[in-house]
């Protein structure tokens, strides 16, 4: 690993936005520009569920950035043991769709239990020929 940060952000609709801001900010300074788009929409998403359904009150969510040979991993950790689910929302829905991009953005993407309560949601960034695992 060549770096690793991290940052608490309370369980509010506006954490996630300094959290982008977080992790635009840690990239830029460690020059990895070229996924950051990426990494930031999946941050979005995270924090948001975090937000929305990860956190009860009072709680808070963390942000862990990892950076490795060519290879960045994100988690977002929060207070809730319930596991996200892909869904197939109906079109109709205004939401639903964020772990579908999260797939879909991400090298590969995974939930871990935390101990003693809690999930990390993470997802994997590799760089143009990275053989590095997650």
């Amino acid at each position: 690993m060549i770096a690793s940060t991290q940052q608490f952000f309370p369980a509010l609709p506006e954490s996630v936005r300094q959290a982008r801001e977080f992790a635009a900010m840690v990239l830029n300074g460690w020059g990895l520009l070229a996924r950051a788009d990426d990494i930031r929409l999946c941050l979005s998403e995270l924090a948001t569920n975090s937000v929305v359904h990860g956190t009860g009150p009072g709680h808070s969510f963390l942000v862990r950035l990892d950076a490795g040979d060519d290879v960045v991993r994100l988690e977002v950790h929060d207070s809730h043991r319930r596991r996200p689910a892909v869904r197939e929302p109906a079109a109709t829905e205004t939401s639903g769709r964020g772990l579908r991009l999260v797939a879909a953005l991400s090298d590969e993407w995974g939930v871990e239990e935390h101990a003693p309560d809690g999930k990390i949601v993470w997802s994997c960034f590799k760089g143009a020929g990275a053989t590095t695992p997650c």
